[in-house]
């Protein structure tokens, strides 16, 4: 397995640009994943790192060697698509030892490989079946299988559990987790999906119009989100965002929400005019004591929790209280934030402003 570093890539489609001077590195044996909706890059940004597309500019290297400009067939990768690209004229054991017969393996050693990784998948009783006969999760599996049996480098894998019901994606990602610890494998992972992240990533990079917002563990992404952008699309609800005319300097810690102050970490960082206020739902209580007030609009029961929406002097709030807690829409409450978890932005460009909170967060874009 390798390391992979990508240093300013940029790629054009003549006037478009797809993917904007992005530089991360991808650590031997991690699980990374490149996360952003439809349109942002981030399968443009794997197709380079695979040779299917050659970089306008910017460097990439696997496991130290620069091979921006080489073709997929001499990076020792193995890719997986969200459609599965399987022979249909072939049976599961064909697909799967397909690359080994092209590589001019012994015949022997490829049915041992191929049965090694049958067992691995779970799809050894099916090894003689055409796979047009089969379960969307077994196609996927045959084409895991056809993937990781060459062990190479690294696995490049876009949306492959695209294709499966919501249920059935569960299990697959769980699976598909398991099968990275137990190989030690470098996997490069493409997602719309955030909670798909969340789940199975161990970093994990969020593209938004060719550039990368943030990069960093799941849990600094979400805690500390980088950019507006990233605070709205990771997360469900999303950050709520509350609007407010103010200034804040290096050291201060507390603003002004409608003449109530509201404590904040403290700032390593300045901001003035247009600010706003982000916290999680989950980080606001509701206080009938406290000054800040809202109206509560909506309640929303999602069985364990329930998502109150609340209309504020600063824009609507969305907060997630337990589900036996009494929501009478119409009526006022007291709002009360977790100063420790807020993360103040300036609207201009949609940058978090810094605080000692989140100082050591890894950002890149």
């Amino acid at each position: 397995m390798a390391q992979i570093r990508i240093e300013n890539v940029r790629k054009d489609f003549g006037d478009f640009t797809a993917v904007q001077s992005s530089s991360f590195t991808i650590e031997d044996g991690e699980f990374f994943m490149l996360l952003g909706p439809s349109g942002c890059g981030k399968t443009t940004t794997l197709r380079m790192m695979a040779g299917l597309e050659l970089p306008t500019s910017g460097k990439i290297y696997i496991d130290g060697e620069e091979v921006g400009q080489k073709p997929a067939s001499q990076r020792d990768i193995a890719f997986v698509f969200q459609m599965f690209a399987l022979y249909p004229h072939m049976n599961v054991r064909g697909n799967i030892s397909y690359p080994l017969k092209s590589q001019g393996m012994p015949r022997s050693k490829i049915k041992a490989k191929v049965g090694e990784v049958a067992e691995i998948l779970g799809i050894s009783d099916i090894l003689d079946r055409p796979v047009g006969g089969l379960s969307g999760g077994d196609r996927q599996r045959v084409a895991l299988g056809r993937a990781i049996v060459r062990d190479p480098k690294a696995f490049f894998m876009d949306e492959p559990l695209g294709a499966l019901d919501a249920e059935f994606r569960e299990h697959m990602a769980e699976e598909l987790r398991a099968l990275h610890d137990r190989m030690a494998a470098t996997t490069v992972y493409v997602t719309h999906d955030q909670l798909e992240a969340m789940q199975m990533g161990d970093k994990i990079v969020v593209m938004n119009h060719g550039v990368v917002e943030q990069f960093g563990i799941p849990q600094e992404i979400y805690d500390w989100p980088a950019t507006k952008f990233v605070a709205q699309f990771i997360g469900s609800p999303p950050m709520n965002f509350l609007d407010f005319n103010g200034t804040i300097g290096a050291g201060q810690a507390t603003v002004h929400l409608n003449d109530v102050s509201i404590e904040v970490p403290e700032s390593i960082e300045g901001g003035n005019g247009r600010l706003t206020l982000g916290i999680r739902p989950e980080h606001v209580l509701l206080d009938d004591a406290a000054p800040y007030r809202g109206r509560i609009v909506a309640t929303e029961y999602l069985g364990t929790t329930q998502i109150v929406t609340l209309d504020t002097p600063n824009g609507l709030l969305k907060a997630r209280v337990p589900s036996n807690k009494k929501i009478a829409v119409g009526e006022s409450t007291g709002l009360n934030f977790d100063s420790r978890t807020i993360t103040l932005f300036e609207n201009d460009h949609g940058h978090a402003l810094r605080s000692r909170a989140n100082e050591g967060v890894l950002t890149h874009g």
